[in-house]
């Protein structure tokens, strides 16, 4: 058995929201990989542009950010400088301003940094699962994926847990904001025109800042220096300082992106789990399948589904010419999917390795300041619940977001039979 057949004709339209709610259209990035690699993609919503689908040479173009700059965002909606500069973090720009900002940060995401807060995950695992498993059928991306996440956001970042709930809440409505189930503004199917100068073109931009100005002037009061968000507003070692709107938007990131990746990564794993019955057995085992399960996990996931950039200069490939000033668009679902790099890639293979996807955004100065917090989180989470299950299986369809920005599902109905 399969874990999910794509149900694309092969010819979907990359641009559209709607040809993602039934997951990506991977048989669609399967013929351009062997057709059209770098293929023209109109887009009714905007300025065309260019899809690359095969792994290398997203690889080799993620490499080269001199050519292919992320200063003009880093989605497919087209902005106006105006727009771009009230909306941007530091994904947003290129070296030398995005290392600057990176430093700054690379401390508190570094890998033994996050290796400290396994504890806490596992204390948050049992009470997660313990309170799940005892339903035995409910939706495991609502009891346990969203769960996880959001409770460590908390920890690293330092908010209240009391405030988590709405903070997640705002956080899909900003990085779903094309999915009517997480927002009443939905991008492509209403004017948004007035939240145009917020993160992601929505209100909820607005709402999380001045809870963020309230939360940090707390801090302040209390003399609290703990966490992420006290440290990105330390001056840099030039002496400059984060502008408010840099804070504004880099808090909505932390939020919205810190958040989704991971809960999307689990809900597809345990999803795999329910299709491929030998993963709870190899998990139970344990041993080495924890070097690699959690790679293969996040590959077969693949939240972040594409990421754009702009050329700054002509570029020829495949016999074709990228104009400077065109769209590129990275689609890191099809190189995860990539036949000339992964055997059998619709099948989740515990053990693979090499596993050299790109969920991370591999081979750029872009790639994820959060990956060895998302590596550890899914980890404990996956040890911990095979550690509870007899079995698992469906208790119904799952649901995809409408997206073709963040992957992920919304709902996965299950059963369970506890250990």
């Amino acid at each position: 058995m399969t874990v999910w057949e794509p149900a694309d004709n092969g010819h979907a339209d990359l641009s559209s929201h709607d040809s993602f709610v039934d997951g990506p259209p991977h048989n669609t990035f399967a013929r351009l990989r062997r057709e059209d690699p770098l293929h023209w993609t109109e887009y009714p919503g905007g300025q065309d542009f260019w899809s690359v689908t095969r792994h290398a040479d997203i690889l080799e173009m993620n490499r080269n950010w001199e050519v292919f700059s992320s200063a003009r965002g880093i989605r497919m909606e087209d902005q106006t400088e105006e727009e771009y500069l009230a909306r941007r973090t530091f994904q947003e720009t290129d070296p030398p301003e995005h290392s600057r900002m990176r430093m700054k940060l690379a401390r508190a995401f570094a890998k033994p940094v996050m290796a400290r807060y396994e504890d806490d995950i596992r204390e948050l695992c049992h009470d997660i699962l313990d309170r799940a498993l005892e339903k035995g059928t409910f939706d495991a991306t609502k009891e346990i994926a969203r769960q996880l996440p959001m409770r460590m956001l908390g920890r690293v970042v330092g908010l209240p847990e009391e405030d988590l709930p709405w903070l997640v809440e705002k956080g899909d409505a900003l990085i779903a904001n094309t999915d009517p189930d997480f927002t009443e503004h939905v991008l492509d199917r209403m004017d948004t025109d007035e939240y145009r100068m917020l993160p992601f073109n929505s209100p909820a931009g607005a709402e999380l800042y001045e809870y963020a100005q309230e939360l940090m002037a707390r801090k302040e009061r209390e003399g609290d220096t703990s966490g992420v968000l006290h440290l990105i507003r330390e001056p840099a070692d030039d002496g400059s300082v984060i502008s408010e709107t840099e804070f504004r938007n880099f808090f909505c990131l932390v939020v919205a992106a810190g958040n989704d990746t991971t809960r999307y990564s689990i809900a597809a794993g345990i999803q795999a789990m329910c299709h491929q019955p030998e993963l709870l057995e190899q998990m139970k085992e344990g041993g080495d399948i924890w070097k690699t399960a959690p790679d293969e996990i996040i590959r077969w996931a693949t939240p972040a589904l594409y990421f754009r950039r702009t050329a700054t200069r002509d570029f020829e490939m495949h016999g074709k010419t990228i104009r400077a000033g065109d769209k590129v668009l990275f689609w890191f679902a099809s190189a995860n999917r990539d036949e000339a790099v992964f055997d059998d890639p619709f099948r989740v293979n515990l053990s693979r390795s090499p596993n050299r996807h790109l969920s991370f955004g591999q081979g750029g100065p872009h790639v994820c300041l959060g990956m060895w917090l998302a590596r550890l989180e899914v980890r404990v989470l996956f040890e911990e619940l095979a550690r509870r299950l007899k079995s698992i299986e469906p208790a119904g369809p799952h649901r995809f977001l409408r997206s073709n920005f963040v992957g992920g599902i919304k709902e996965l109905p299950v059963t369970v039979v506890p250990a």
